[in-house]
């Protein structure tokens, strides 16, 4: 969906509104899916996003309508997207400290993030979530303070195992802060947590309660991957479909559809990608390479 690239690449390259709402309607109406999320990159840097929000949110049969933003424009939008018919937010804070944050971000902006944080918690969302990259020796010293924070506002909290998606391709494995070794830094600090069962088997995210009942997730994408339950699929800004973050194929579907494709054809398409998806990312094994486009130019 909409991406952080969409002010460096021509116009004609991405999916219009109508060709993304196109999509989504026969994925829907022919493909059994009920949820969509747009992500990025930063979704909000693509104009009149409500206005796509709006169009997506009136397809019939659609359960569910959710965003991933970084924050930064959030305080701005997050009324307007609440209106539109946006139903989740999913906020990314890597930590609380500027310093740190540029570093991570390479802008500043930590009040920029909780400013948007706490609109989406006024504009009255169905869910706001915080998610955070777990990279050690950078955002290791923000854990407990990110739970802290999270805890004082009442949302849910989710680490991310950091995965091989950055752009400048300096990802190491001894980089990735573990969930195990997340679950011993915050059971030093809080006490210990109790397990708590997902609410379908396709949820990345494994949940865990402290003692008083606020509720935390982990999401081991590297060291207990989960790729066996996953059932997502990605469309690009310029109209590709990706079945794996890490799939270094995809099915190019804008240049079929401004040429007339049918929804018959464009679904044999969409299948193809899906019947192609692999076991398994890889991340573990000798010969991983990740793929050449980095997170922000896939989609979360």
């Amino acid at each position: 969906m909409p991406e952080s690239d969409a002010h460096f690449v021509p116009r004609d390259w991405l999916l219009s509104f109508e060709e993304l709402q196109r999509l989504a309607e026969l994925l829907v109406r022919c493909a059994g899916v009920r949820d969509i999320r747009i992500t990025g990159g930063e979704p909000l840097v693509r104009r009149q996003l409500d206005q796509l929000i709006g169009m997506l949110a009136t397809i019939e049969g659609l359960e569910d309508l959710s965003l991933t933003t970084n924050g930064i424009l959030l305080a701005q939008h997050a009324e307007s997207l609440r209106q539109a018919g946006l139903k989740r937010i999913n906020i990314s804070l890597d930590t609380l400290d500027e310093v740190s944050f540029q570093r991570i971000a390479r802008r500043s902006g930590v009040e920029q993030v909780i400013k948007g944080i706490d609109a989406a918690m006024e504009a009255g969302f169905q869910s706001v979530k915080l998610n955070t990259i777990a990279i050690r020796g950078i955002t290791e010293p923000d854990v407990i303070p990110l739970m802290e924070f999270a805890r004082g506002r009442g949302l849910p909290l989710r680490f991310i195992e950091f995965m091989p998606l950055d752009s400048d391709r300096a990802w190491e494995h001894r980089s990735v802060l573990s969930g195990d070794e997340l679950l011993a830094a915050i059971e030093n600090h809080f006490g210990s947590v109790s397990a708590q069962s997902r609410a379908t088997a396709a949820q990345p995210a494994e949940e865990f309660q402290l003692p008083g009942g606020y509720r935390f997730g982990i999401i081991r994408s590297v060291t207990a991957p989960f790729c066996s339950a996953c059932n997502r699929i990605r469309i690009t800004a310029d109209g590709s479909i990706r079945n794996c973050l890490f799939a270094h194929d995809e099915v190019p579907l804008r240049d079929l559809m401004r040429g007339g494709a049918t929804d018959h054809e464009l679904l044999a398409e969409i299948r193809r990608c899906v019947a192609a998806k692999k076991a398994g990312h890889g991340i573990d094994s000798d010969g991983f390479l990740p793929p050449e486009r980095p997170m922000y130019a896939i989609g979360g």
